[in-house]
């Protein structure tokens, strides 16, 4: 009788004092930061060891506190997977800037942006703190990040995955994530993207829908794409089929402004389509009269667009994906 062949087994994942084995979920407080009261602010950290070997993965979502999408995104992701079926491991941290989650804030308490504080250092502020706590306890295990992220400031974005479309890796990875869009993005001093970057580690960035808003298109897209990026690293088994459509990858962007002040109302809406000089919105005053026309400025498709109707001169309208091939579309069913 010939020898039953040995199915090699994942390594256990030692994190926060807590070993879990292959095959097994966990979940694990991260000790911060001492609150005024004495008790301890922790990040949340869920571990998925697989049963089998294979790549370690972070998920993260909230670095800015009221980006809500991303939460969502990795609970849903999280049911999903059985850790018996999984190769490899992932790590997820469904909120990383726990005190700004809880003001329902996009800052730390001490005002500053975590996404510009990385690395950090274990002496510095809060944000710096909490930066070097995650890129110690979290990055320095992991072989590929995935990033999730809304718009600010009242501006909500079509599903886009933000990467170096340069390297050969991070793009195969963003094509098998297939958002409605690749955008080339260029890497930001202090952001978590750049600290992982100088330490070779690819990162797909996900910008999907609005601060403190839940929507069920941005959710969607950003479950499908994650399943899809773990099938693509050889974690799971099956994933879900990807759009017909290949995703563009857009190379420039530009912004829209208002040219004068008062109520602005569009005729175009995310992931349509646009040509240099048409008239995509208009911005009255409060007495109804018509103020100025808006106009696109490229070729492209509407990947961002304001919510709050009141604006002032100068103000953010509308961000443009500039097309270098006029002929290419937009994947709008992320299940199709």
């Amino acid at each position: 009788m010939a020898p039953r062949e040995r199915v090699p087994k994942n390594d256990p994942v030692e994190l926060g004092g807590v070993t879990v084995l292959p095959g097994r979920r966990a979940s694990i407080e991260l000790p911060v930061a001492r609150l005024p009261t004495r008790s301890w602010m922790s990040l949340p950290v869920v571990v998925l060891c697989g049963a089998r070997p294979g790549p370690t993965v972070w998920l993260s979502a909230a670095v800015h506190g009221d980006e809500l999408v991303g939460v969502e995104i990795i609970r849903q992701v999280m049911r999903g997977i059985d850790p018996r079926r999984l190769s490899g491991t992932v790590l997820a941290v469904p909120v990383v800037n726990v005190p700004g989650f809880l003001a329902q804030s996009r800052y730390t308490p001490d005002r500053r942006d975590l996404n510009r504080s990385f690395p950090g250092s274990p002496r510095g502020s809060l944000a710096s703190r909490l930066a070097h706590l995650f890129m110690t306890e979290i990055v320095s295990r992991c072989d590929v990040g995935l990033d999730l992220h809304t718009g600010s400031n009242h501006r909500e974005n079509l599903p886009q995955i933000r990467c170096n479309t340069d390297d050969p890796v991070t793009l195969a990875m963003a094509k098998a994530f297939a958002p409605p869009v690749i955008m080339h993005s260029r890497l930001r001093p202090g952001s978590l993207r750049d600290a992982c970057t100088k330490r070779g580690i690819p990162v797909l960035l996900l910008e999907a829908g609005e601060a403190l808003r839940y929507a069920e298109y941005p959710v969607e897209v950003g479950v499908l794409g994650v399943r899809r990026t773990l099938a693509h690293l050889g974690m799971l088994r099956d994933a879900p089929d990807p759009p017909r459509r290949r995703p563009p990858v857009i190379r420039s962007s530009t912004w829209v402004r208002a040219r004068r002040s008062g109520l602005v109302r569009f005729s175009v809406d995310l992931g349509d389509r646009v040509i240099a000089g048409e008239r995509i919105g208009t911005v009255a005053d409060a007495h109804g009269h018509t103020r100025s026309m808006v106009k696109s400025r490229a070729d492209g498709v509407v990947i961002g667009i304001t919510r709050n109707p009141l604006v002032n001169q100068g103000d953010a309208l509308v961000h443009l994906g500039e097309f270098a091939d006029s002929g290419r579309g937009i994947a709008r069913d992320p299940g199709s």
